[in-house]
């Protein structure tokens, strides 16, 4: 199965379904960041310390794999040069919609996070990768491709999930309820039932990554991390006993 044509389809679907990450940044939000007042989020709840950013204004930086019209304005507003790569083109319109809408300049690109053979070697001053690695089976390419697309000097801020979130059953989760269901690595590709479910409903399909991938998987890349931070998500009992997700800062020597 092509996952990567799949969950374009998906991502385009959550746009059209008004999915909370598909709704672009408000003209309250962009008047903000244009004064220095700003907030973003790597994870779900936990916003990023600002002393995890360069100072923004005439950086050149990548929001990897993060369309939506959420984050990378912000940035736009707050005077870097912007460039958003996303597997979705629905989510690169709402890019184009908030640019247009505010009188921003974003630089859209449809593609896979795991190949930014588009951009030269040493491109950029930072890139901000929200949770999103979930959606590709491999991820010890993105950090590599990372690595490479940076200048030195430059700065990695990467949120993804913990792996031990897979563990469980989430119908179950979601009616207050822990049960242990699967092995990792998990994904829902490798179990039919699962797949069937999450594709009648146009729901992206998922894949978890160990933290050897994630974490050392950067190292392996070249990255010296730098900054750390756990969150968790809203409304799951799951988050009653364990952070779900994980933020990093790193840098290219």
């Amino acid at each position: 199965m092509d996952i990567r044509a799949y969950n374009r389809k998906a991502w385009d679907h959550e746009v059209e379904s008004g999915s909370p990450w598909t709704i672009p940044a408000s003209h309250e939000t962009i008047e903000a960041a244009r004064r220095g007042e700003w907030q973003v989020g790597l994870t779900e709840q936990k916003r990023v310390p600002h002393e995890w950013f360069p100072a923004l204004e005439g950086i050149d930086l990548l929001a990897l794999a993060c369309g939506g019209g959420q984050q990378a304005p912000i940035f736009a507003a707050a005077g870097a040069n912007v460039t958003v790569l996303d597997n979705s083109p629905r989510q690169l319109e709402r890019e184009r919609e908030v640019a247009e809408r505010e009188g921003l300049s974003i630089k859209p690109v449809e593609g896979d996070m795991r190949d930014l053979s588009m951009f030269e070697g040493e491109s950029f001053d930072l890139i901000f990768h929200p949770v999103s690695n979930v959606f590709v089976p491999e991820v010890r390419p993105v950090w590599k491709e990372a690595f490479r697309v940076l200048r030195h000097g430059g700065t990695l801020l990467a949120g993804f999930m913990n792996p031990v979130f897979y563990l469980f059953d989430m119908d179950k989760a979601e009616q207050g309820a822990l049960e242990v269901a699967y092995k990792l690595p998990y994904a829902d590709s490798e179990h039919p039932e699962v797949m069937k479910k999450m594709m009648e409903k146009n729901w992206p399909l998922e894949h978890s990554h160990s933290l050897d991938d994630q974490l050392g998987g950067q190292v392996e890349a070249g990255f010296h991390l730098i900054g750390f931070f756990e969150d968790t998500h809203r409304n799951l009992i799951i988050s009653e006993y364990t952070p779900t997700y994980i933020a990093t800062r790193a840098l290219k020597p």
